[in-house]
């Protein structure tokens, strides 16, 4: 599904593999956090308690990081808050880092698309336990007809974004409610010019009644049948 509104682009090449100019490989950001207890998943933290949640996210974060990073369709990249935990030994050693920043979400995440270098950037976090790496292929297969993607979450708000970032790099995450049902349209609707691919829908963990849904197996690099179809 496309949607009009940020600018158009040139084609990017898709595959690190294949490219014949490194400055356009694929990057895919993983924006993390350090998994201190009371500092991650405080929302779901009121309702399963602290150390549940935390233990969620540590096991959901390492999942996921397992299941992409090792693709070499594109270069992981693990981008750190708070800044001073950019060093921590619980991420991998062999997947290179940068802090985050100051800044809401938005900034920081327009920070990353300001990254000096041309070619395809996908950012996600790493509370979508189901995100396997044909999604993050898909994404920047998207980018080769499109100047920007984004992934939808069920609840408004979007759990991947993605850009061309050929001739320039638009701007949208202005006047956005995050954390909210409007994340979503608020970014589609800023004015920033054509061509947006909405990916495949995935479903984030904000609450007791998330968690319960994915608990039996949001910890597995490899996931259940049911899941990979």
């Amino acid at each position: 599904m496309q949607h009009d509104a940020w600018s158009a682009g040139k084609p990017a090449e898709r595959h690190r593999s294949r490219s014949t100019d490194r400055t356009f490989a694929p990057r895919l950001v993983v924006m993390v956090k350090e998994p201190q207890a009371g500092r991650v998943k405080t929302r779901l933290g009121r309702q399963i308690g602290t150390v549940a949640a935390t233990s969620f996210y540590r096991h959901a974060a390492t999942a996921v990081l397992r299941r992409l990073s090792c693709d070499t369709r594109w270069r992981t990249w693990l981008w750190v808050a708070p800044d001073i935990m950019v060093s921590s030994r619980f991420w991998p050693a062999d997947v290179p880092r940068r802090a985050q920043g100051r800044g809401d979400l938005g900034q920081r995440m327009q920070r990353i698309m300001d990254w000096p270098g041309l070619g395809p950037i996908v950012i996600i976090g790493t509370d979508i336990p189901a995100i396997r790496p044909c999604h993050i292929a898909a994404a920047f297969k998207a980018l080769g007809r499109s100047d920007a993607v984004l992934g939808p979450t069920p609840d408004g708000g979007y759990w991947l974004v993605g850009m061309k970032r050929i001739h320039s790099i638009p701007k949208p995450f202005t006047r956005v409610c995050w954390s909210s049902e409007h994340a979503l349209a608020d970014t589609l609707s800023n004015p920033a010019g054509s061509g947006i691919t909405l990916a495949a829908s995935l479903a984030d963990v904000d609450d007791a009644t998330d968690w319960s849904e994915v608990r039996a197996w949001s910890g597995r690099c490899v996931l259940p049948t049911a899941l990979r179809s």
